[in-house]
C-alpha cells in the first residue's frame, strides 16, 4: 500500500508537471505559495480582525489555529516523519522555487492554511469565509505546482489543519460555556 500511495504521489507530481505547469501560471503559483510562507497572509488577516469587535473572536480562534498547525506540522510531524522532498527523489521532476530546508511531510503551508481558513469560514459571513477556504486550496496545490510536495503532503496537511481548526473552536466554546473566558467576553465579543 505504501508503495502504490508513493507511485501515485510521483505520477500526479510528473502529470502536473508535465500537462498543468505554463509559463502564466508559474509566476501566478510563485506568488500564491509566497503568501502562505511562514503563515505571513493568515497571521496577517488574523491580527487585522483582532481589530475589529465582530471578526475579533474569529482573529483569536485564528491565531490559536496557526500556532497549534505550527507546532504540531512543522515542529512535531516534519521532524518524526523526516520525509525527503520530491523533487530530491522523484528522476525528472523540476523544482520551480529554491530549495526548501525543511522536510516534506505534512506540507506545514497548506497546514496553517486550513487551520485558518476553516476558522474564518465557520466564523465570519460566508462571502469572507468561503474565499478563505478557496486561497487555502490554492496555497496547497501551489505547493503541488512548483514540486516541493508530495499529494499526501498537501492532503494530510488540509487535514491536519482543519481538525486543527475545529479542535480551537470547540475548546473556544467549552471554555465560554463553562465560565473560563468570563472576564474575557466582553471583550472578544
Amino acid at each position: 500500500m505504501i508503495n502504490y500511495l508513493l507511485g501515485l504521489d510521483s505520477s500526479i507530481l510528473l502529470w502536473i508537471q508535465e500537462f498543468v505547469r505554463n509559463a502564466f501560471l508559474t509566476p501566478v503559483f510563485v506568488i500564491i505559495t509566497r503568501l502562505g510562507n511562514s503563515g505571513a497572509i493568515w497571521l496577517v488577516i488574523s491580527v487585522i480582525m483582532l481589530l475589529f469587535k465582530k471578526s475579533r473572536k474569529a482573529g483569536i480562534m485564528s491565531l490559536a489555529a496557526l500556532l497549534g498547525s505550527f507546532l504540531i506540522d512543522n515542529v512535531l510531524l516534519k521532524n518524526l516523519v523526516a520525509r525527503i522532498r520530491p523533487y530530491e527523489v522523484i528522476t525528472g521532476l523540476q523544482l520551480l522555487i529554491e530549495k526548501q530546508s525543511d522536510f516534506s511531510f505534512p506540507s506545514g503551508h497548506t497546514g496553517s492554511s486550513f487551520a485558518a481558513a476553516v476558522i474564518l469560514h465557520r466564523e465570519l459571513p460566508k462571502k469572507w469565509g468561503i474565499p478563505a477556504l478557496v486561497l487555502a486550496a490554492l496555497i496547497g496545490f501551489s505547493r503541488l505546482y512548483l514540486g516541493v510536495h508530495y499529494p499526501t503532503d498537501v492532503i494530510c496537511g488540509a487535514l491536519i489543519g482543519s481538525l486543527i481548526a475545529v479542535t480551537v473552536r470547540r475548546i473556544y466554546y467549552y471554555m465560554r460555556e463553562n465560565g473560563a473566558l468570563k472576564g474575557m467576553i466582553r471583550y472578544l465579543e
